[in-house]
């Protein structure tokens, strides 16, 4: 066992004998949730279980520190001045409440939004610009979703172009491709992450680390995200059989279609459809440019989107019971229990174990060769990202890599960032974008298991993991 590890272990008074019961546990859990058809048990309730038998446990093993049987945390800046501090269950920090609230805030706001008529009439629209053909329309969404991944939270992506993607196909009778369109736009959300700088977390924190300037992220990311954007969309064409209209025929039969549909039928309220597009302008915006806005920088994503769900339940205020009813509560419940055990698995150090194995990969650049090495800590890092959090993840290699004095041109940063982002897309609960693609998969009346989601998905993320490996070996050295 690497002595760091063992000196952090003994500092934090955690055994390894403990650290090793706990990531079975995560073993345990990932198993679970790859049978979860055949234990016929939804994901909230088996992430529920896991996440109740590993606090009880952390607390059998003290990993937590509590001051008179209380949990204590503390509130800056006010601890400062009065040493000031809040009493709360240890779950409740535990949990990644801006996610969950971003979840919950965006998937009200564009439920809502939808009433206005308005998603009807962007995908008519832009099923009429493709004249009715599948292959195009695949093309415009899977664009729609890198731009949107680009710009605005994965998530908030990936619930726009979804409910647009639905309308589309249900229009144009094509139903039974939703679940290709839908799964290739889920693993889009993670390659239009990787475009900026600031699109996804292990982006900020790397390329903070690494003093990387936003242009030269962009400069550097911009051409896997082409190539591997174009690769993603043939291949889940060919795939799911989402074939061009090739025959005069087929082309006038829907042209004939497609003209026949009309944008404004879902539109009962002119002024409705109106604010409805005001404010998805302004939400998209004001997504985009949190990082940026006085005030509202502080407050963050969560905030904006549950600002803006607000806003839109004005209009059905003595009815936004219906609203809350038709919410993914499996999908919350899922999120909220994962975190907790993701924040015992820090606990247990069971992370640490993870950036300590892949430190010693970082460390065998110099015997086995810098690229092998590079191209085994993007491997390695995207295999790891797929089961756990890949922003503690993120963070523990960054500071790996500047405790070596690793120059900011090293392509080590980018395997991080690239093995961060993609490993996503191995499994359904990769990333929350993945996992949101799902439910929406879902609420479609399409069946899609956590064994189903890593066998169609496996083919792309192999590709794109090869095709970032060959990129930062090839062009990044």
């Amino acid at each position: 066992m690497n002595p760091l590890f063992l000196a952090s272990a003994s500092e934090a008074g955690v055994p390894l004998s403990v650290t090793l019961t706990f990531s079975a546990i995560l073993v345990g859990l990932i198993l679970c949730l790859a049978l979860e058809e055949v234990i016929h048990a939804k994901k909230s309730i088996i992430a529920g279980v896991f996440a109740i038998v590993s606090l009880f446990l952390a607390n059998v093993f003290h990993l937590y520190k509590y001051v008179d049987h209380k949990f204590l945390v503390k509130l800056p800046p006010f601890e400062a001045v009065h040493g000031h501090t809040t009493e709360l269950p240890v779950y409740i920090p535990a949990i990644d409440w801006s996610v969950i609230a971003l979840i919950f805030g965006a998937s009200l706001f564009i439920d809502i939004t939808s009433k206005s008529g308005l998603f009807t009439w962007i995908a008519i629209k832009l099923t009429k610009a493709s004249k009715g053909d599948p292959r195009k329309l695949l093309w415009f969404y899977g664009l729609m979703t890198v731009v949107f991944s680009a710009v605005l939270n994965n998530v908030t992506a990936m619930i726009i172009v979804g409910s647009l993607t639905g309308v589309s196909l249900k229009k144009l009778g094509r139903a039974n491709l939703l679940l290709g369109f839908l799964l290739i736009e889920g693993l889009l959300t993670n390659i239009g992450g990787l475009l900026t700088l600031i699109s996804s977390v292990p982006n900020i924190i790397v390329g903070n680390a690494a003093g990387i300037s936003f242009v030269t992220f962009f400069i550097k990311s911009a051409p896997f995200v082409f190539v591997a954007t174009i690769a993603t969309i043939m291949l889940g064409a060919k795939l799911f059989g989402i074939n061009k209209l090739i025959s005069s025929e087929e082309k006038n039969e829907a042209a004939l279609l497609v003209d026949g549909f009309d944008e404004n039928d879902g539109i009962e309220s002119n002024s409705f459809f109106w604010f409805g597009g005001i404010m998805l302008l302004l939400f998209i915006v004001t997504i985009a440019t949190t990082s940026i806005l006085p005030v509202i920088q502080d407050l963050g994503m969560s905030f904006v989107a549950l600002a803006f769900a607000t806003a839109m339940l004005v209009r059905y205020k003595s009815t936004v019971d219906t609203f809350y009813r038709a919410m993914d509560w499996d999908l919350l419940g899922f999120f909220a229990a994962l975190f907790v055990v993701i924040n015992v698995m820090e606990h247990a150090l069971v992370l640490d174990l993870i950036g300590v194995g892949l430190s010693k990969i970082i460390g065998l650049n110099g015997s086995i060769g810098h690229g092998a090495g590079t191209g085994a800590i993007l491997i390695s890092s995207a295999g790891f990202s797929s089961v756990t959090d890949n922003i503690p993840l993120s963070a523990m290699l960054a500071k790996i890599l500047q405790a070596q004095g690793t120059a900011s041109t090293d392509p080590l940063w980018w395997a991080v960032v690239f093995g961060a982002n993609l490993g996503g897309n191995l499994t359904p609960i990769g990333s929350a974008s993945t996992l949101v693609a799902v439910t929406i998969i879902h609420k479609n009346g399409l069946t899609m298991s956590f064994a189903r989601f890593v066998k169609l998905a496996i083919p792309f993320a192999v590709m794109q993991i090869a095709l970032a490996t060959t990129y930062v070996l090839a062009f990044l050295q």
